[in-house]
């Protein structure tokens, strides 16, 4: 038998180590969260610089402009570059009734952000793993998101503690949305990505291949054939009725990231195309799927269309 001086067990009706009681709290809190929001999409890469938050952005707003009621959760907490393609990077964040309340950017699009909450937009993040945790766990579990369609969550790169803790947080995740670029560097830590994932039990619901290619834009003679050599390969285009014309030069080898996909045995959705014209509107605060027609919306619309298939018309007009 214990003395008087012995802790109590749990199970004897003692006190619970304050420690555990705040995580299991914490933990309650985002199970109540998530579980008003209908689908999930964590967007992940294990290489920095593919765009990985631009595919998240863009899919974000896609789904808000078809209806939707959609959060955006940007958790590179080190390196937040969301609330500036969305044009909200100068906002603060309120607070009400305990929760945070995220930022609006459009009647069906809000987003948290940690570049919300520094009191300096360009002050540097020097922060150990702890401290991440703790805000990994109030964004999950005390954002006001409300009841949403759609919940996109931009991870930082990597399979570290970030990637890590979102991806055994949010269990019922619909899956995770891969991000690479052509080239064998990036391809192959995305294949690190997908393991990750397999271990963690959660869905790899498909690899974007992005900057597959570069959008050339220019003019010639109306019904004109104009025929571009890039030295590696030759791409004719054909110019409009206006004399404009829209071509795409592969800089790197075509693929890589459709073999890797096939390889692994995971969906390809599709290859996204790089236009100057992305990277402009980027930095201006406007997501490129709000744009004029081109290759490269074109090729996200459809990527956007085999991640919401079988979900159903039940889901849009904020049901």
């Amino acid at each position: 038998m214990a003395g008087p001086g012995a802790p109590q067990q749990e199970g004897q009706g003692g006190p619970v180590d304050p420690r555990t009681a705040e995580r299991l709290k914490r933990r309650l809190r985002i199970i109540n969260n998530m579980k008003r929001i209908k689908h999930k999409f964590i967007v992940a890469s294990g290489k920095g610089g593919v765009g990985k938050s631009t595919v998240a952005t863009n899919l974000a707003t896609a789904l808000a402009g078809a209806g939707h009621k959609v959060g955006l959760l940007d958790m590179d907490l080190t390196g937040p570059n969301v609330p500036t393609m969305l044009g909200v990077r100068e906002s603060g964040v309120q607070e009400q009734d305990g929760g945070l309340v995220p930022v609006r950017v459009s009647d069906n699009l809000c987003v948290m952000s940690m570049q919300f909450l520094l009191p300096d937009p360009d002050e540097a993040i020097v922060w150990r793993g702890p401290i991440k945790m703790q805000i990994i766990g109030q964004f999950l579990g005390d954002v006001a998101w409300g009841e949403l369609d759609y919940l996109v969550v931009d991870l930082p790169p990597g399979s570290s503690d970030e990637p890590l803790s979102v991806a055994q947080n949010i269990p019922d995740a619909d899956g995770m949305v891969l991000v690479t670029t052509p080239q064998e560097v990036a391809v192959g830590d995305v294949r690190k990505s997908i393991k990750f994932a397999q271990k963690l039990e959660v869905p790899v619901l498909g690899v974007v291949e992005n900057m597959a290619g570069l959008v050339v834009h220019g003019k010639a003679p109306a019904g004109g054939d104009v025929v571009l050599d890039t030295g590696a390969d030759t791409v004719t285009a054909t110019a409009a009725d206006d004399g404009t014309f829209e071509a795409v030069l592969h800089v790197f080898e075509q693929g890589g990231g459709q073999r890797m996909a096939e390889q692994v045995g995971v969906p390809f959705l599709g290859s996204v195309p790089l236009d100057p014209v992305v990277n402009r509107k980027a930095d201006r605060g406007e997501p490129f799927v709000l744009g004029e027609s081109g290759a490269t919306r074109d090729a996200f619309e459809a990527i956007v269309a085999k991640l919401t298939a079988g979900h159903g018309d039940a889901d849009a007009q904020g049901s």
